[in-house]
């Protein structure tokens, strides 16, 4: 009986000295706290959590102004976030509440919620154009990937743009050219460029040249580059020329301003004899292979007189026409 009543004593002490203890007070987190996004400089427009202990009323998310402040409720001034890391931040929060003696000695934990100011745009050639934040260490080849990779008639080079600070401080637009060949194919690792946001990359089309006349599949065919376009990479193209393509044949070439065209005659046969070179062809020519009308007459009528005259008519008519 003794020690029931020694332990029903001991049990009374101890709630009478947990009464006695303060409430444990929770701390508000801001939505996103604790997010698992990279730290990183902070810049406009990102969105950040802040808390600051034991003041629920100061803990929030607040996004980046234009002018690269936050602003926090019952302090007066405002706070420099764009260029900053997290760190810093809390550090600058902390003397502010100090300084304007809001709080003694205030904890307080700045995390990341949203990036807004590292926007990477993929266009042009892909199959999938997109804009997305760089929310970590990215590479050329990433953004590539992001976007799908490339379309059928993607061009041999990535165009990658940054805005940069010029030598007087101006900002100014710098581009890089990145050859497809060596960036995929050869996985070449020196061009295989790192980005860090506000990048714009862009894969242009590649080029064409059109062919018509008397060839056997007229229509337009792309070029990846200058040393795979030429009258006789063309011609191979378009499957041949047709019985009666003329010998001479022509290059429309667009130069000087817009609609001004120049006509560049080549000799066609001599090319497909080998007795001249090729001929490069640029992009957009126009390459167009007229037909022989003194040839296509001349067959015609052998023709006629084939159904006249017979065999000698036919040994004339394969004559001709080699």
């Amino acid at each position: 009986m003794c020690r029931t009543w020694l332990f029903i004593g001991a049990a009374a002490v101890a709630l009478a000295a947990a009464a006695q203890q303060p409430p444990v007070q929770a701390v508000a987190e801001p939505p996103g706290h604790g997010s698992n996004l990279p730290v990183q400089k902070i810049g406009r427009d990102d969105l950040i959590g802040i808390t600051v202990y034991d003041a629920p009323e100061l803990s929030r998310t607040v996004r980046v102004a234009a002018d690269g402040t936050i602003r926090l409720p019952m302090l007066k001034q405002r706070i420099a976030a764009a260029g900053f890391l997290p760190g810093d931040i809390e550090n600058a929060i902390s003397e502010a509440l100090s300084k304007e003696e809001i709080m003694v000695e205030p904890v307080v934990t700045v995390s990341i919620v949203e990036y807004r100011s590292r926007p990477i745009s993929v266009v042009g050639a892909v199959r999938r154009p997109l804009t997305f934040q760089a929310t970590g260490p990215l590479t050329l080849l990433d953004a590539i990937s992001r976007a799908e990779g490339l379309s059928e008639g993607a061009g041999p080079e990535v165009l990658v743009s940054r805005v940069q600070p010029g030598p007087d401080g101006r900002p100014t637009t710098l581009v890089q050219r990145v050859p497809i060949v060596r960036l995929i194919n050869a996985a070449d690792p020196e061009v295989n460029l790192r980005l860090e946001g506000g990048e714009e990359v862009r894969v242009p089309d590649a080029g064409r040249i059109f062919v018509v006349g008397n060839i056997k599949k007229p229509g337009t065919f792309p070029i990846k580059d200058s040393s795979e376009s030429s009258v006789l990479k063309a011609l191979a193209f378009s499957e041949g020329l047709m019985p009666y393509a003329a010998d001479l044949a022509y290059i429309y070439r667009q130069e000087g301003g817009v609609g001004g065209k120049n006509e560049i005659p080549i000799e066609l046969k001599k090319i497909m004899e080998r007795k001249s070179p090729d001929v490069v062809l640029l992009t957009n020519d126009i390459l167009y292979i007229p037909d022989n009308k003194g040839r296509r007459s001349a067959m015609n009528a052998l023709e006629k007189a084939l159904l006249i005259g017979g065999g000698l008519a036919g040994a004339l008519i394969y004559t001709l026409a080699r």
